[in-house]
């Protein structure tokens, strides 16, 4: 039987079940203080046990993003705010290479916060 987390990835369409599980292991792989949770319906990733990002679709324009808790502290350039006062989001598209470059950098800035 799947748990909760196992569902949520499962469950999505390719390309965006592949790209979520690639995400999903890119973070994990990146830092062994990084840990993976189901929180608000979906994975939430901590960060030395506090919120760090989550996974999300918006509803807006059906685009699959991370969204980075503390991310109005961050301050990369494909961090958006979308008017939200705290978490700022990067948007991957499943059907392209994701940019890990900048994912990279983002995670750098972002772990230096806590």
């Amino acid at each position: 039987m799947l748990n909760h987390l196992d569902n949520y990835y499962f469950s999505k369409p390719e390309p965006e079940q592949s790209c979520l599980l690639f995400l999903r292991r890119y973070l994990l792989d990146y830092s062994s203080q990084i840990e993976e949770h189901w929180k608000y319906t979906t994975a939430f990733f901590t960060y030395k046990k506090k919120l760090f990002c989550y996974f999300s679709i918006s509803k807006k324009t059906n685009q699959l993003y991370i969204g980075f808790v503390d991310g109005n502290r961050v301050g990369h350039k494909k961090l958006l705010d979308e008017g939200r006062k705290q978490i700022r989001v990067f948007y991957i598209d499943p059907n392209k290479d994701i940019d890990i470059k900048s994912l990279k950098e983002i995670l750098n800035l972002a772990v230096k916060l806590y």
